[in-house]
């Protein structure tokens, strides 16, 4: 898959995306890594400078998921089976995450997430697993 194709899509081609404002900052094949850039609307709660799980969950699910479709053509689509996120500390700032394939079947795909804020890139705030079921394209099964 062309990764240009992958981040103009990535960025472009889903709503909620453009309302996180998830950006591409790498891709590779069996591997992306996405950010959010900081906005006080993903805060948890107003008086905390902490980012709400549910923004980091998000973008688990979303780093994970084009992981494995690196993996796959552009034909094929997926859909997240199982997400499950740890929380290890409080995000702030920008916020990072690069996902990796672990395990490509045919029909499905594992991938594993790492997160952190971009004021400490070697302290990770949550990590991740999702497995995502893979509808295959035309003249694939």
């Amino acid at each position: 898959m062309d990764p240009r194709h992958l981040q103009e899509f990535i960025e472009r081609g889903f709503p909620f995306h453009s309302l996180l404002g998830i950006k591409v900052d790498n891709i590779e094949e069996g591997s992306v890594r996405l950010y959010i850039p900081y906005q006080e609307q993903l805060l948890g709660h107003a008086s905390r400078s902490m980012i709400h799980g549910g923004v980091i969950s998000t973008l688990v699910d979303i780093c994970g998921g084009f992981a494995v479709w690196t993996r796959c053509t552009p034909e094929d689509n997926l859909v997240t089976i199982t997400l499950s996120v740890d929380f290890l500390r409080p995000a702030t700032g920008d916020l990072y995450a690069e996902a990796s394939v672990r395990l490509l079947g045919n029909r499905v795909g594992n991938s594993h997430v790492v997160v952190w804020s971009a004021d400490d890139p070697n302290l990770h705030v949550a990590e991740g697993r999702g497995v995502y079921n893979i509808k295959r394209g035309r003249g694939r099964s």
